[in-house]
Parts: C-alpha cells; structure tokens; sequence
C-alpha cells in the first residue's frame, strides 16, 4: 500500500529527473533509500533556485526565500510537515533517516539572495564564496545521505567538488545569466586583466581568453574534490563519480571550444552521460 510518504518521495524524484537531469544520471545508480533521500534534497534546493531565478520582483522573491528558511527551520525541528507539501514530506522523513546537515540549506538561501541582490565579485576568492554556498551545500548535504568515516574532511571535499560544479555552470551559461538575468558571476579582476569589457560582450577574443582562463581553475577545483570518492561506499561513489564525470566532460567541451559559450548552449548528449554513469558504476568495483 503507498504512503503519503511514499507518494511524496515519488514526486520527489519526478521533479529530480524532469528538471536535475545532469544529476539524475548519478542518483539512479543509487539504492532506493538513498536515491529518494537525494531526490527530496534535489527537488528542494531545485525550489529555492527557482525563486531566485524567476521573474517575480525583487523583494517578493526575498520574502518567498524567507519562507523557505521557516520552512527548513522546521524540518531541522523535526516538525510535523505540511501534508500537501510532497517536498517538506520527503525532506522530513529524509532528515529523520539521514545525519543531514539541514544548516547547509541556509547557505544556498543566501547564496540566492546573493542573485537577487545582484551581487558581483571581485576576486576569484569571492566567487568561490558564491560557489561554496550555491552548490558545496548540495554537496554538504548529499555527504550527509552517502555516509563517510570522515566527515570534516569529505565535507572540505564535498564542497570543493560543488565549486568545480558551479564554476562549470557559470561557464556554460554565461550569455543566458548576461541577457536574461543581468548577471555576471566572473571576477572583475579577471575581466579586466583580459581586457573584456564589464558586461562581457566584447572584444570575442578577449572574452574566450577569459573562459579558458576559468575553465583551467574549475579543471583543479575537480581534481580536489574528487578526492572524495574514496571515501564513499560503492554505490554513493559510483553516484558521485556520474554527476562530476557528466560535468567534467562539459568542462572539456569547453576548454577545447570556448567560444562555444558565446555561440550556444554547450552540453554533453543523452548517450554520453548514460555511459559516463555506466562506467561510473562499474568502475566503482575497482
């Protein structure tokens, strides 16, 4: 017989294959425990990044954020969730099976009303600041799922691995974050050493100068936080390895096509990443 709970977790992961699909490669390769716990942080954190991406006015997206961080107060609680609310259900009885670090959400709640304030950063420093708070909590909070004997050192590996994501994102995405957003997350330093103008739209050369500059921190930023895999057990390393390799191989399109980014939406085709999870899973046994 299903359960809320049940039909909450399925919902969950609904939301996780339609709109993490990079991310959903390596989730799959989990056991179904673990796969739903992961699934209801997904569809959550796909939440928060909503707001902050929409279009709804500035101050009406930081009040729904505020929201949000009630609402996460209470699962941190152990409080009993909404029942027409399939994500607090799932990520509540997901907090109560899993040692997860609940405060981590509140560093990607700030890292959106970062977005809608429209902050810039200056150094790189700063955006890794950004990064560790947009996408090393996710990764914080999926250790949590997985499991490791050492937690102090996988969350410091965790959260790097979540700065090469990131960086990735920003890479790929920089013409979409540019003209629909307004946004522009590459250091001003490095802009302006590379002789860019501020909103990036020129000179080409200098701009692709600048991605490939980028893509080259993000390519160490992985070798740090893949250090990682080690330290999980088979399957939560074959997960883990799935979404880094899927995101490095985005990576690699990049460094050996950056001007790519400002023709296109790079990305990596369905066959590839099943095959990158495949081999990701197999290569886990090793």
């Amino acid at each position: 017989m299903t359960t809320p709970v049940d039909e909450a977790y399925r919902r969950c992961e609904e939301i996780t294959k339609t709109e993490a699909r990079n991310f959903s490669y390596g989730i799959r390769l989990l056991p179904a425990p673990k796969r739903q716990a992961m699934s209801a942080l997904y569809a959550m954190a796909r939440r928060i990044d909503d707001i902050g991406d929409g279009d709804a006015p500035p101050a009406e997206k930081l009040g729904a954020l505020a929201g949000v961080r009630k609402q996460l107060a209470a699962v941190a609680a152990a409080s009993d969730p909404p029942p027409g609310d399939p994500v607090l259900v799932a990520l509540t009885d997901a907090a109560r099976r899993y040692p997860i670090p609940m405060v981590a959400f509140d560093d990607l709640v700030e890292g959106c009303e970062l977005d809608v304030h429209g902050a810039g950063y200056a150094t790189f420093d700063d955006l890794v600041g950004y990064c560790r708070r947009v996408a090393g909590s996710v990764g914080r909070l999926s250790l949590g799922v997985f499991g490791t004997d050492d937690p102090v050192t996988g969350e410091r590996l965790a959260d790097a691995l979540g700065v090469a994501l990131q960086v990735t994102n920003i890479l790929r995405d920089i013409v979409e974050d540019r003209d629909r957003m307004g946004r522009i997350y590459l250091p001003t330093e490095d802009i302006e050493r590379f002789g860019c103008r501020p909103d990036l739209r020129g000179p080409h050369d200098a701009v692709v100068g600048l991605v490939l500059y980028e893509s080259v921190r993000a390519t160490e930023w992985y070798a740090e936080g893949l250090q990682l895999l080690p330290m999980l057990d088979r399957r939560s390393r074959a997960c883990t390895a799935a979404m880094a390799g899927i995101y490095q191989r985005l990576l690699t399109r990049i460094r050996r096509d950056p001007a790519a980014v400002l023709r296109t939406r790079v990305s990596v085709p369905g066959w590839e990443k099943a095959w990158v999870a495949a081999h990701s899973l197999a290569g886990a046994d090793a």
